[in-house]
């Protein structure tokens, strides 16, 4: 199958370009700024471009990865990330409709105001800042495209290997764990996570495409154990051997004109993507075992 991958250079754009691969798929895998390993660079805010690269590779399936997935970073620069998390995928479900590829839509579970967990597929979206108000517009984008073929999946907080920790909010979390200098570090013990592997999404992914049956415009992937970032802190301390003392848990709301409002909790049901009866179902690896086989091969 000859598939895209946007956001190829992310860590789940690099995972899902990974597993296509290995697994004997043609993939174009874009990206906006970084080279080598394959990826293509474009602009997917250039329409022009993007359609010319688009028809001239035919594609059955699009990944799109790519996103301003920084909440803070959206709340900066909000006419940018509209046009990247809004625009662009409305763009590519105008693509899919005339050039008839499957578009899956990489959506979060920040579209949720996260004060009545779980959340089902279809439970109403209340987005509580920038960031996951984009998805939601694109998410509606792409879900009202006339004759475009669309699959949403959202997903939570993510994880895995990375060119470098701060590429993950999860990732990031070990510099202020590995950080013994002194520096003493308060850490979110309020909002309640739900982290997920990129690996278990990639591969998820293509065992989806090789489903022949019809797919739900909308699916959740996400693990079901729960953590605070303070909790994440602690779990690595515990891998590598380290003190957690000069780091200390903040249990209060985000507050203040620069703080970024977070949902409380948006545990996504993942019992419709259950059912589906993709082989091997979601197949989730476990935080702490997943982060102790990684650490240890690694290590830091």
């Amino acid at each position: 199958m000859k598939v895209v991958v946007t956001g190829a250079s992310g860590v789940l754009g690099s995972a899902v370009h990974k597993a296509f691969r290995s697994t004997g798929h043609e993939v174009l895998s874009l990206s906006h700024s970084r080279k080598g390993n394959g990826l293509v660079q474009l602009d997917l805010t250039n329409s022009t471009e993007v359609e010319k690269t688009f028809e001239n590779f035919h594609p059955e399936w699009v990944i799109h990865c790519a996103a301003e997935r920084r909440p803070d970073v959206a709340e900066k620069n909000v006419e940018a990330t509209r046009k990247l998390n809004a625009d662009v995928p409305s763009h590519l479900a105008k693509l899919s409709a005339r050039l008839g590829f499957t578009l899956v839509y990489i959506s979060t579970d920040y579209v949720f105001d996260g004060r009545s967990p779980p959340y089902t597929p279809s439970s109403q979206t209340n987005p509580l800042q920038l960031y996951g108000q984009t998805k939601r517009d694109g998410e509606h984008a792409v879900l009202n495209a006339d004759g475009a073929k669309v699959i949403v999946l959202r997903v939570p907080v993510l994880y895995g290997p990375a060119p470098k920790n701060s590429d993950s909010a999860v990732n990031v979390l070990l510099d202020a764990v590995l950080d013994q200098s002194g520096k003493f570090y308060k850490m979110d013990h309020y909002a309640t996570r739900y982290p997920t592997n990129v690996l278990d999404i990639a591969n998820f992914l293509v065992r989806l495409s090789a489903l022949n049956k019809p797919i739900p415009s909308i699916l959740h992937y996400s693990a079901a154990e729960p953590y605070t970032k303070y909790e994440m802190c602690l779990v690595f301390a515990k891998i590598l051997g380290v003190s957690s003392h000069h780091i200390t848990p903040d249990a209060d709301p985000p507050t203040g004109s620069s703080a970024t409002t977070r949902p409380r909790d948006c545990h996504l049901d993942t019992s419709e993507t259950d059912d589906l009866g993709v082989e091997c179902g979601l197949g989730l690896s476990l935080f702490e075992e997943w982060w102790a086989d990684y650490l240890d091969r690694k290590k830091l």
